[in-house]
């Protein structure tokens, strides 16, 4: 189990006694404990060869073996369209595959997150979320804000969360949604089933969402439909449960609809209030294979 990587350190009477993640902080102080406690989810944390809990107690004379190298990889350099620049905000055009930013213990993967640190100005945001105001789901494109500083973050976070944020989103979805027009309110709240996903229930919070039918494609091997959805709340996967839940899941959706190569939602266009009082509309392009399938 051991690797090149791996540094090792003894246990001395001083330290005897001590919890693992507490020896690990105190021998690598250049990194939070909280950080550090990570490398306990694989086989980067070894006491005599053997992988431990981080709460067990060292003993004089134990081999404590880390591997840190995990937390020095950082993502590759990436570059994503920039739609608006200032002192204050990037607006950018996330590109459909893209994280908004990194999950997982180690992850580096270049992200919007990662892009947005190239241009923090605020030695105090720091983290893999620092600047992050919103988020757009991996498979879904378009127009995404980020902060430079920490004031700016907490701007543009209070308009979101008092629902003074416009969004506005295109998406092709499975059949011919009717009425053209209409409000979708019901509340969204975890699946029990499957907790990384979301269903309607009457458990959930409320979540409202205004759909407009654009354009409709219909023949012999497709019934499509492009709308512009609107939504008012920002729950976590609401346009995709919400168009499945009336029988029109967005295209290419694999968890509340059906499997296909990509999911066509499109985050068409913003509204807010950036730092100085002024009251921006961002928009990002349509993509080209929403041209093409409807």
């Amino acid at each position: 189990m051991y690797n090149k990587s791996m540094q090792e350190i003894s246990v001395t009477p001083a330290d005897s006694g001590l919890r693992t993640d507490i020896f690990i902080a105190k021998n690598f102080p250049q990194f939070r404990r909280a950080t550090l406690t990570k490398l306990f989810d694989g086989i980067h944390v070894l006491v005599n060869d053997q992988s431990v809990k981080y709460g067990y107690k060292l003993r004089v004379g134990d081999k404590v073996q880390v591997d840190i190298s995990p937390l020095s990889n950082s993502p590759k350099p990436v570059a994503v369209p920039i739609i608006y620049e200032d002192d204050d905000v990037v607006v950018m055009d996330k590109p459909a595959g893209m994280l908004t930013h990194s999950k997982g213990s180690f992850n580096d993967e270049a992200t919007v997150a990662s892009f947005l640190a190239t241009k923090i100005t605020d030695p105090g945001l720091i983290g893999n979320r620092a600047g992050v105001v919103h988020r757009l789901d991996r498979a879904t494109s378009g127009v995404i804000i980020g902060a430079k500083n920490s004031s700016t973050q907490v701007w543009l976070q209070k308009q979101f969360s008092s629902h003074k944020v416009k969004k506005t989103y295109l998406a092709v979805v499975e059949g011919i949604p009717e009425p053209k027009t209409a409000i979708i309110d019901v509340p969204i709240g975890r699946n029990p089933r499957h907790p990384q996903t979301f269903t309607v229930t009457p458990l959930g919070r409320p979540a409202q969402t205004e759909y407009n039918l654009l354009k409709t494609s219909s023949g012999k091997d497709i019934n499509e439909s492009q709308v512009e959805l609107k939504p008012t709340t920002g729950r976590t996967h609401q346009l995709r449960v919400h168009m499945a839940y009336i029988g029109h899941p967005i295209v290419g959706d694999n968890v509340y609809g059906h499997q296909n190569q990509h999911m066509m939602l499109h985050a068409y266009k913003l509204e807010l209030t950036i730092p100085g009082g002024q009251r921006k509309v961002f928009s990002a392009p349509i993509p080209e294979n929403f041209k093409e399938l409807v």
